[in-house]
């Protein structure tokens, strides 16, 4: 991984470090500060004082409380918390403050160091209309819609205008909340009452604007950083399109199926979107897409949750670059520089039972087992024995494969999933499952909505079932290009067919059925393949 240099004068320099998170980002931070020689201490709510991230970083500052409002929300206890552990900077994660301007200006305020970006970019791109209007002036395309803090009159005569169905949308908010769907006229006074509700309870603000619902998209976004001397480039796109009531619970990178040309104009959009509004360190530029056609949605002003998938295709710590411009120092590379390998995938393991409709759970950790020999990363924020509290969000770890190609990537993920066990709470391991089996998902991807259309109970069970009895999960007949380094470091290039039985087959690539001495058979798919890297055979 890409390893920053520390070329800092003495009065920017981090010395100490407050981590306002918790889970696994909290360790995720604590690790690469740790890295760079940055020392840390961490907040913690009654529930986490004895969570894997308050082992790891050994010195913490407890909060008191047990909601997110009484411990990780609360400006003032954690700004106290800085200051009571001799910390100069804060790293807020994501979630929680990582996207309030206010606690950015207070952290300043303090004469601390805040890791992200400037209040004034946090506000400006906070507020949903603000941010249409800032990128768009940018030339930046954006979905038809209306300025917030309409009425109710104006912005059913703004939905008529743009032509149905819309979207509204809470202008504070996102995340899926304060979001209403609207296909005709009759329905707008109804929906409308609802997302104001709905926008005042999670946002504090009812204020909510609409635009023109685009069906069947794809969520694909632009990993981006900026430093604070006005260089900003990207790290490639993501695509996050495995969705659930608007919240993600699959990612990979690079986004597929996209052609060059239109990769290539997501790209320089979403840099033009965070130069719009003078963006530094870390963001991620979001758009709705459907085959060439491509709309901005929003910029979020933090690293984020899929992180991972990004730094195994670039090589590039994204968390350790993120302390590195909070520090005032520059990019450390170019846009040219950024090259990319292969294809990530991440898979959010969650405490929910996807059997009832994602039903959020909370209990112990009984058992929590892998037994593959996949190699992974796996970022987790608890272990086994660990309670799930009811308090915050559902998410227990995250596991990210990198493949050659994206069909080695789904295939190990899956592959991954057969040993992996875990028992006391229910997880989402049978959605990813049915996932990575889905051959729609396999040859096409899918668009935000195909989970909630199309997922079902049954099809998940056979799934589950598909991971003891079938490796494969394709009934035989699979091929996957894979490309191993070979003895002589020059490229292998492989077919390997998943056979019926649960064997695999690996052979040169285009070899005839004439070529059979040279192909190999096992049980085990990374068998197959090691075996013939070792032949030495070239593509």
């Amino acid at each position: 991984m890409f390893i920053l240099s520390m070329s800092m004068s003495a009065h920017n320099r981090i010395k100490k470090l407050l981590i306002a998170n918790r889970g696994e980002i909290a360790r995720r931070i604590h690790r690469a500060a740790s890295g760079m020689g940055i020392k840390t201490a961490l907040v913690v709510s009654d529930p986490d004082r004895d969570s894997l991230a308050a082992r790891d970083v050994g010195e913490v500052f407890e909060l008191g409380g047990s909601t997110a409002r009484e411990s990780y929300l609360n400006q003032e206890k954690v700004i106290e918390a800085a200051r009571k552990t001799g910390c100069d900077a804060i790293h807020p994660g994501y979630g929680f403050l990582s996207e309030d301007g206010d606690f950015a200006e207070r952290v300043l305020a303090a004469g601390l160091i805040f890791v992200g970006p400037s209040p004034r970019s946090i506000r400006t791109l906070g507020v949903k209309t603000a941010a249409r209007d800032a990128v768009s002036q940018a030339g930046v395309p954006i979905t038809p819609g209306s300025d917030g803090g309409k009425s109710d009159a104006e912005l059913a005569s703004a939905a008529e205008a743009i032509g149905f169905p819309v979207i509204i949308k809470a202008a504070a908010g996102g995340g899926g909340r304060g979001m209403r769907i609207v296909h005709r006229v009759s329905e707008m006074h109804e929906s409308l009452e609802r997302a104001r509700a709905e926008a005042l309870k999670n946002f504090g603000s009812e204020s909510v604007y609409i635009e023109k619902f685009i069906e069947e998209p794809r969520h694909v976004e632009v990993q981006l950083f900026g430093d604070m001397h006005g260089s900003i480039i990207h790290f490639g796109t993501r695509d996050c399109s495995a969705q659930r009531r608007h919240q993600k619970l699959f990612e990979e990178a690079p986004a597929p199926f996209l052609d060059p040309d239109t990769r290539e104009k997501i790209h320089q959009a979403a840099v033009r979107a965070a130069q719009s509004v003078g963006y530094y360190n870390a963001g991620t530029a979001e758009f709705l897409v459907r085959g060439t056609e491509f709309y901005f949605l929003e910029i979020n002003t933090r690293i984020q949750v899929e992180h991972p998938v990004t730094e195994l295709v670039t090589g590039v710590d994204l968390v350790q670059l993120q302390l590195s411009i909070a520090m005032g120092e520059r990019l450390p590379m170019r846009q040219e520089d950024v090259k990319f390998s292969g294809h990530a995938v991440e898979l959010r393991i969650n405490a929910e039972d996807v059997m009832e409709g994602f039903r959020p759970s909370i209990g112990t950790i009984e058992r929590w087992s892998r037994s593959s020999p996949v190699s992974v990363r796996e970022e987790c924020g608890y272990g086994q024995g660990g309670s799930i509290p009811p308090f915050y969000d559902s998410l227990m770890s995250k596991v990210i494969v990198h493949g050659a190609t994206r069909a080695e990537a789904l295939s190990r993920a899956f592959e991954f999933l057969k040993g992996y066990e875990v028992e006391g709470v229910p997880t989402t391991v049978p959605f990813h499952a049915w996932l990575l089996a889905n051959t729609q998902f396999q040859s096409d991807g899918i668009d935000i909505g195909y989970v909630e259309r199309t997922f079902k109970k049954e099809d998940a069970e056979r799934a589950m079932a598909l991971l003891i009895t079938d490796p494969a999960h394709r009934g035989g007949g699979f091929t996957e290009e894979v490309v191993r380094e070979g003895p002589s470091g020059s490229a292998v290039s492989i077919e390997l067919v998943h056979e019926e039985g649960g064997t695999f087959l690996a052979k040169p690539r285009g070899a005839k059925s004439a070529d059979r001495a040279a192909w190999r058979r096992s049980t085990s798919r990374e068998e197959a393949i090691e075996a013939l890297v070792q032949e030495g055979s070239q593509a």
